[in-house]
């Protein structure tokens, strides 16, 4: 058995910010490594090919940065050319992604990290990218522990069984309906 096998993620937990038909997703995890160690895993594209739901052709440590970004799983090619609007390492990181905007905050926290995520998501899609990005941030959590359990993300999280509860308990907890896919 792998280290994925017996990966299953915990409850839903987020918040999100509604403006309109652009809601703004809010996930925070506690991790128990510094922002160091996660800031490298959120800007270096090694690191972002085994967690994110994109792969970063450089990485997005610097601001001004033009980057571009292939979503993984998507039925045709889709590429994002993004400019990284603010990385203030280890604390702060903003770029645009799929049309939407993604901004990471990175707090000390008892000898770990406080990792913030605010997403622009249509809130059509809310539910969706919250068990999307939930997932992602599990395995990023496992990566920089040193216990990969390899990328779920794109048609291959959406048959895991995980996130198919993830969506649906995000679902009635934002009071959507889940989107028909």
């Amino acid at each position: 058995m792998t280290a994925r096998d017996h990966y299953a993620p915990g409850p839903a937990s987020a918040q999100v910010r509604k403006e309109g038909e652009n809601w703004t997703l809010v996930l925070v995890r506690e991790l128990r490594h510094p922002p160091e160690k996660v800031w490298q895993a959120l800007t270096d594209p090694a690191q972002l090919c085994e967690w994110a739901p994109f792969d970063a052709d450089r990485s997005l440590a610097k601001v001004g940065t033009t980057a571009k970004l292939t979503t993984v799983g998507a039925p045709a090619l889709h590429v994002t050319e993004t400019k990284v609007k603010r990385a203030d390492a280890p604390k702060v990181l903003e770029y645009n992604w799929g049309g939407g905007d993604i901004r990471w905050q990175l707090e000390p926290s008892g000898g770990g990290t406080r990792l913030t995520l605010w997403a622009s998501i249509d809130r059509h899609w809310i539910s969706m990218g919250a068990a999307g990005w939930h997932i992602c941030l599990d395995v990023l959590d496992h990566l920089v522990s040193g216990d990969p359990i390899g990328r779920i993300v794109g048609p291959a999280a959406m048959q895991f069984d995980g996130w198919q509860r993830l969506n649906a308990e995000y679902a009635k907890q934002f009071g959507v309906e889940t989107p028909k896919r």
